[in-house]
């Protein structure tokens, strides 16, 4: 972890003005989760300076191919990073990984769209159900947090590397999620049909907060823009 601060901090300030907004939003002691949007693969960097600078340690769900990169992956290991195998019958342990963390207090970091958004615009798309999960069987705060200037610096799809001190990076955390009513109908109906509700009430806030973040109104999500339930 502290290989990993001396690389994003300089990192974070070299590729763009940095503002961080809603670090008291993160809780001082206990488990949390944390659901972000993903427009640029800078997001990762960002959130864990993010979540350094409230004093706690990030814990990412992240592709497993990542911990194949050399040196990259003994940080990965060593910083205590949650590898997520992608349709294969290991996929289900990346959760059971993450209440793991929770048991010890740590603060997950999950991205529930599980890739960088295809939107045009860079509004959040469908998210995968694995989130809703998570949340619903974890009582634990359910922090939305956003990002937004990472892809002004990179955009994977257009493959273009711009950084510059004229743009600014915005990283914001708001309230919790309320989630104690979803989580009290779990005793009657069971998880399964409550997954699309949760999924679509955690992305919602995530929108509202990046629509704060953007200065404009988040567009109407279309029907391929909700969850995944899968």
């Amino acid at each position: 972890m502290a290989l990993a601060a001396v690389v994003f901090y300089p990192l974070t300030w070299l590729l763009a003005k940095r503002r961080m907004e809603g670090l008291e939003n993160i809780p001082a002691s206990g488990p949390a989760m944390l659901v972000c949007n993903h427009v640029s693969y800078l997001d990762p960097v960002y959130t864990a300076v993010f979540v350094h600078r409230a004093r706690r340690v990030p814990r990412f769900l992240a592709k497993a191919s990542l911990w194949d990169v050399p040196l990259f992956g003994r940080v990965l290991t060593g910083s205590r990073q949650i590898p997520v195998s992608r349709g294969s019958a290991d996929a289900g342990t990346s959760l059971e990984a993450a209440r793991t963390s929770f048991a010890d207090d740590g603060v997950v970091v999950i991205y529930p769209e599980g890739t960088i958004t295809r939107d045009e615009a860079g509004w959040p798309m469908a998210a995968r159900s694995g989130a809703a999960r998570l949340a619903l069987d974890s009582d634990v705060p359910v922090i939305p947090v956003v990002h937004w200037g990472t892809l002004s610096v990179y955009d994977h799809y257009k493959k273009r590397f711009r950084p510059s001190r004229r743009t600014t990076i915005t990283v914001k955390a708001g309230p919790p999620i309320p989630m104690d009513d979803l989580r009290a109908r779990v005793a009657e109906r069971g998880p399964r049909p409550l997954l699309r509700e949760t999924t679509d009430r955690m992305m919602t806030a995530v929108r509202e907060l990046l629509s704060e973040v953007r200065g404009e109104p988040a567009p109407e999500p279309t029907r391929g823009a909700r969850s995944q339930d899968r």
